[in-house]
């Protein structure tokens, strides 16, 4: 297949991608720096847009590259011009879209991206964002964590693609990985756009901070002095304005790590999945942030989801017994549960085992998104 991007064509998208708003708040780096290569079969760009806090997320839209080669100008615009010009022109063909978001701790130039490109190839365009005070978009204090702010993220990557004119507004789905697969499940509950979602290898955060892994602290006590560790943190922190933070994947490995501490090793700290900016490379999330977690359920209306789920989980995944559980909240017959066999949870972040079922979710989103 012919490169979809040409020299020309490439000066373009960059001078498309200056205009998009709020740009100039951000530093974007406009290199590819993924932790993935860069397919030839669609066309990229940075973006960015704003949620309801006010806060400037950085995403990259990945739009199928034979789709691009007749509307490279319409790619990168912006959604609000071509809102307007929607009023007054004949609209293109519009394609179904998707909002990629995760791991939690993760940015854009890893799982998320790779997945948004993957389904980029297969006829979607898609959206990876950076969540709020993560990675390239805005937020202050940095690394902080919110349920409420972060399923407001979602719903923003939702505008974006509303209005976005190589869109079909009326079929958009997302995909949530790891403890973003929670909030993806959240946010479908709230938000009727959403017509179908994928959680893949997904964790409910804030029943691992109430109860820790497994449920194993699964008591008042533990959870008090929690809460009361959290409550020292944010008293000192006051005086300062700094916010310490947990420190991502432990680095080195103690020899007693848990299995499942050591597949995050092999990802998030080795060359197959490290980068800078995510806080699970480096030094993790501010401590204060696990106020919110422990306090702000996710799932209460999960049983709610009218629009499709499907929930992906590995047959040896440490966390897989959350994806079950949250799939018995689930109603109706558009849900599905599927455990890929053998695999683990951090198998699910890429392609090392090619066990990532592609050809399941193109599948799944091709039915629920016509």
């Amino acid at each position: 297949m012919k490169k979809c991007v040409t020299s020309v064509l490439a000066a373009m998208l960059l001078l498309g991608c200056n205009q998009n708003r709020n740009m100039n708040t951000l530093n974007l780096t406009q290199q590819w720096d993924k932790t993935f290569p860069k397919s030839e079969l669609v066309n990229h760009c940075k973006v960015t847009f704003t949620n309801l806090f006010g806060i400037t997320l950085a995403a990259d839209l990945y739009v199928p590259g034979s789709f691009a080669d007749t509307q490279d100008d319409k790619c990168h615009s912006e959604p609000s011009a071509l809102r307007n010009r929607r009023e007054s022109e004949e609209s293109p063909r519009r394609l179904p879209a998707i909002a990629v978001c995760g791991p939690f701790g993760a940015v854009k130039e890893q799982s998320s991206g790779l997945y948004a490109q993957h389904m980029a190839e297969r006829g979607f365009v898609t959206l990876a964002f950076d969540p709020s005070f993560t990675g390239e978009s805005g937020g202050e204090p940095r690394r902080m964590a919110s349920p409420d702010i972060n399923t407001e993220d979602f719903s923003a990557a939702i505008d974006y693609l509303s209005n976005h004119e190589l869109v079909d507004p009326e079929r958009i789905g997302i995909i949530g990985i790891c403890g973003w697969g929670g909030i993806a499940l959240n946010v479908a509950a709230v938000d009727p756009r959403i017509k179908a979602t994928v959680a893949s290898t997904m964790y409910e955060l804030t029943r691992v901070n109430e109860k820790g892994y497994f449920d194993q602290n699964d008591s008042e006590d533990a959870r008090y002095a929690m809460r009361q560790m959290v409550a020292r943190q944010r008293t000192e922190d006051f005086p300062t304005g700094e916010h310490p933070r947990a420190g991502g994947v432990v680095d080195p490995l103690p020899d007693d790590a848990p299995w499942f501490v050591k597949e995050y090793h092999a990802y998030y700290k080795c060359p197959r999945g490290y980068h800078p900016r995510s806080g699970n490379s480096t030094d993790g999330w501010a401590i204060a942030g696990m106020m919110p977690m422990m306090n702000t359920r996710l799932l209460r209306y999960a049983g709610e989801i009218r629009s499709a789920v499907l929930i992906i989980h590995g047959e040896k995944a440490h966390s897989r017994y959350m994806g079950e559980d949250a799939f018995k909240l689930l109603k109706g017959d558009n849900k599905e549960l599927m455990i890929i066999p053998g695999a683990t949870h951090v198998d699910l972040y890429d392609d090392v085992k090619g066990v990532i079922p592609y050809d399941k979710m193109e599948a799944f989103f091709n039915e629920y998104l016509k």
